[in-house]
């Protein structure tokens, strides 16, 4: 096992889902397709799914936005996957 799955192993055995984190959108690769990618101030980021934000792309949240967030799904892929919680970012 390499250095950052022992790394993630020792990180996510903390993480539950339902979880909430405040954080910030650093990402919108491709507004309406794709989804947001988000810094939770961790050493792993999240990710929120397309399906999971409004169909409109005006109503995503921006880079720079603040939020918070709950974790609706990990795995040993290094990947938290969130929802936001602020209902004007929600689907």
């Amino acid at each position: 096992m390499d250095e950052d799955q022992q790394r993630w192993e020792r990180f996510s055995a903390h993480l539950e889902l339902g979880q909430r984190f405040t954080g910030t959108v650093v990402l919108v690769p491709r507004p309406g397709a794709i989804g947001v990618f988000v810094d939770l101030g961790l050493p792993f980021g999240g990710f929120v799914d397309v399906l999971r934000l409004p169909r409109e792309v005006e109503r995503w949240p921006q880079v720079g936005t603040v939020t918070t967030f709950e974790v609706v799904w990990f795995d040993d892929r290094q990947q938290i996957r969130l929802k936001p919680l602020d209902p004007a970012y929600c689907a």
